[in-house]
């Protein structure tokens, strides 16, 4: 069962994710007890073609738990969203496989984060990738929109997770697919909600 939070709680739980993704746009180095940039997705064998496609500080900025392009195909020509796109690396890798026939959008909710993955697409020379401030919780696209749904590491941070699942599958296609890369909890859960509030970002 979910934890429900109340209004406080969620703000408070936002705040420190925005206080930590805001150092993270600077640089993803120390802020995470994994590897990170290159490091990072050559651990989780990105395809080598890729890695040689982007430059090597969009490829630093990388700070994915998992690979989520393991778990299936993504066409070229398809319609792609990337919800929790921080820095925009997956983004831009999906830009890569759907060509320019495809589209691609990233959406996250920090402005710095969004700040750097705009400086990554302008390191690039792709024409079919956006960027947008928006919430997993009320994602702002019509029912159906995407072939492809993707996200790497953001589902964890997201309080209301149930909600975040009703949309990612809301705006996929019925023939869509959803590829997702997190980190689960194989612990209990804390008893009191404000010990999970306390330790929601670390």
């Amino acid at each position: 069962m979910e934890t429900k939070f109340n209004s406080d709680e969620i703000k408070r739980i936002r705040e420190g994710i925005n206080e930590k993704y805001k150092r993270v746009a600077n640089s993803p180095n120390g802020n995470f007890n994994y590897p990170t940039g290159r490091a990072g997705l050559e651990g989780q064998k990105y395809e080598t073609e890729v890695l040689r496609t982007l430059p090597e500080d969009v490829l630093a900025s990388y700070c994915g738990v998992g690979n989520p392009f393991s778990l299936g195909p993504v066409i070229k020509g398809e319609a792609v969203l990337d919800i929790g796109c921080g820095a925009g690396v997956d983004t831009l890798v999906a830009a890569i496989m759907v060509g320019s026939k495809g589209l691609v959008t990233g959406i996250d909710l920090i402005p710095e984060m969004l700040k750097r993955a705009r400086t990554n697409l302008e390191k690039t020379s792709f024409k079919n990738v956006t960027f947008q401030e928006g919430s997993a919780e009320e994602l702002p696209f019509p029912d159906e929109t995407f072939d492809v749904v993707i996200s790497n590491g953001a589902f964890n941070l997201i309080p209301d997770k149930a909600k975040a699942l009703r949309e990612a599958f809301r705006v996929l296609k019925s023939s869509g697919r959803f590829l997702l890369a997190d980190q689960i909890l194989i612990v209990d859960t804390p008893l009191d909600t404000e010990s999970m509030v306390e330790n929601w970002s670390r």
